[in-house]
């Protein structure tokens, strides 16, 4: 059974694309948790990730460590995760690179936090030009691939893992988006896998309350 190496679903965002990917998929893995933040975490991680990062992915003699090459490995197993279209597909892959290299202001002023409730805290002219920018990513895969589902290019891919962090991001810090956009998150948030990513970060969060 191949097992997926996580952080905090609370917290990590990249451990949650391709836990995503994986899940809506319907690939089968085992959750393999690592609490973040404690002494012990750095010598956890490594016993599964030669990066000493999460995620990575184990799948007997396959060891992959970081969060889009993982949606990638998925994709060779379930090819549905990207586009049939070669336009769209290649559309999805830039989108999804542009959400891997890019936005760090965003993550740095609006880290994720599944669980809190943060309206208006981290807004600076730098995030506000990245959300433009996300917004504008969103509107127009909506526009262009509207007609063959509710997410970004249609049915469920690779970019809609991608972007599902900053989904729980504007959740929790209350960003407003206009209409194509605010559709396609509220199709995100009734997914019952980000509905089980949820439950999970909240049970991890009363058990180091308890």
């Amino acid at each position: 059974m191949r097992q997926l190496v996580i952080g905090d679903k609370n917290l990590s965002s990249w451990s949650l694309r391709p836990w995503l990917a994986l899940s809506v998929a319907g690939l089968d893995f085992v959750e393999v948790n690592v609490r973040l933040g404690r002494p012990e975490t750095k010598r956890e991680i490594l016993r599964h990730s030669p990066s000493g990062k999460v995620p990575c992915l184990i799948d007997g003699s396959v060891v992959v460590w970081e969060s889009l090459a993982i949606c990638e490995y998925a994709a060779e197993l379930a090819p549905a995760l990207w586009p049939a279209d070669a336009a769209a597909r290649a559309e999805a892959r830039a989108v999804s690179a542009e959400m891997h290299a890019g936005f760090a202001a965003l993550r740095q002023n609006m880290p994720m936090a599944v669980c809190a409730a943060k309206p208006g805290a981290g807004r600076t002219p730098e995030v506000d030009a990245d959300i433009a920018r996300i917004v504008a990513l969103w509107e127009a895969c909506r526009a262009r691939h509207g007609a063959g589902g509710p997410f970004l290019f249609g049915a469920f891919s690779i970019a809609d893992a991608m972007y599902a962090p900053v989904v729980w991001r504007f959740a929790t810090y209350a960003v407003e988006v206009p209409p194509l956009a605010r559709a396609w998150m509220a199709a995100m948030l009734a997914l019952p896998a980000m509905q089980q990513w949820r439950a999970g970060a909240a049970a991890e969060l009363a058990g180091r309350q308890a």
